[in-house]
């Protein structure tokens, strides 16, 4: 059977960025892919940016549906099985301020080659969003990267369900087989501020199947515009925990 490749973007009132994922799909060297948007109950002009970006894009699959109930969970679960529907067989996702490497989708597809079913891959800090110093750049990434870690010995990421090691597979950058989706049961339909839907489904993963893993060449470019508007510590505290919640969860 031949695979078929969809990219599902969730995407809440990003009109201002929205363009920026598109383009860089449409730069990938790896074309055969389909993208679809997932409008999660915008009030803003994100679906037409969408709309008029697939017009003067002709070249690249660019499809937007609406996804009323808000939660990137939700909006994640929506795409994912529309895309199952229209019958893809392979799932990645990116978020609508990453920038992914124009050999993203290549690597994408050398992951599922090696027998990976559920694919984490790796991140780096965007530059040219908003003027984050390099050093807190580092410092960030170097905690995202121990959080990762010790996640592993948190008690609700440990037990005797699980077939393999807790795996940090942020939702920026996933991919997974559409039979495993089906089969560990998705995203959950979920808030952002209630759970970290990324975490949910590696968990979920880990109870059905040892077939997931890291690719270093599977590279996304991540929005510093948390780390800007909460800093080091808080952005710290979100990722790991929600241990800090600001006033506006969907920093814009």
């Amino acid at each position: 059977m031949t695979a078929r490749l969809w990219v599902i973007i969730p995407a809440y009132n990003e009109e201002k960025w929205i363009e920026g994922p598109l383009r860089s799909l449409a730069a990938q060297r790896h074309r055969d892919f389909t993208v679809l948007v997932v409008d999660n109950a915008s009030t803003d002009a994100t679906a037409d940016v969408v709309r008029a970006f697939a017009a003067a894009h002709p070249e690249l699959d660019v499809r937007v549906i609406s996804e009323p109930q808000k939660g990137t969970g939700a909006a994640c679960d929506t795409g994912m099985r529309q895309a199952i529907e229209n019958g893809a067989t392979h799932l990645a996702r990116t978020d609508a301020d990453c920038l992914v490497d124009p050999q993203w989708t290549e690597a994408v597809m050398r992951g599922f080659a090696s027998g990976l079913e559920l694919i984490g891959g790796r991140f780096k800090a965007r530059t040219d969003d908003f003027a984050v110093p390099m050093a807190e750049r580092a410092v960030l990434a170097f905690l995202v990267a121990f959080g990762g870690y010790t996640a592993r010995f948190r008690r609700a990421n440990r037990g005797p369900g699980y077939l393999g090691p807790y795996l940090l597979c942020a939702g920026g950058n996933t991919a997974i087989t559409a039979r495993l989706y089906e089969l560990c049961g998705g995203y959950p339909r979920s808030c952002i501020e209630e759970d970290h839907e990324d975490r949910t489904l590696v968990n979920r993963v880990r109870r059905v199947t040892r077939a997931y893993g890291r690719r270093r060449d599977m590279v996304v470019y991540w929005s510093q515009r948390r780390t800007k508007a909460w800093g080091i510590r808080n952005t710290f505290a979100w990722y790991t925990s929600h241990g800090y919640r600001g006033e506006t969860v969907d920093v814009r």
